[in-house]
């Protein structure tokens, strides 16, 4: 854990309330940044934009989970990869979402097909730990 940082930004009527939080990791070679909020402008087509951004030396693939801001496509699930060669878009409306019956079923029979337990602990501890050092704004 490098930083992580807290802030009440929009609901000082819950003053422990928590709607913004960000983290930078560094570990084995590789850096991580992660943000949570809890704001979505009244002009947005749905309820929250998930992204996932993952950066590499010769591209990157990102995922918009909820919708493509400004975008002739529609809905969410879109996916791009950008390499040194192209700019591929790919349509994940229709593929199959197994994760949350595989962690149900992890869950009713200790098994680990939706993720290790050892995988779930470190992503547990990370959390834990980005929240107890995390420095509060405001």
């Amino acid at each position: 854990m490098v930083a992580a940082q807290v802030r009440n930004v929009n609901h000082p009527q819950h003053p422990e309330f928590e709607d913004f939080g960000d983290a930078m990791l560094r570990g084995d070679g590789g850096t991580g940044y992660i943000r949570v909020d809890w704001f979505t402008p009244d002009g947005l087509n749905t309820w929250g934009d998930g992204r996932l951004t993952i950066l590499g030396t010769e591209g990157f693939i990102e995922i918009r989970k909820n919708t493509n801001l400004g975008s002739e496509r529609p809905g969410g699930n879109h996916l791009f990869l950008v390499n040194n060669k192209e700019t591929r878009y790919f349509d994940c409306s229709k593929e199959p979402l197994p994760y949350g019956e595989q962690l149900i079923n992890d869950i009713l029979n200790r098994t680990e097909t939706a993720m290790t337990q050892a995988h779930c602990f470190l992503a547990t501890e990370l959390a834990l730990k980005a929240q107890q050092r995390a420095r509060k704004l405001g």
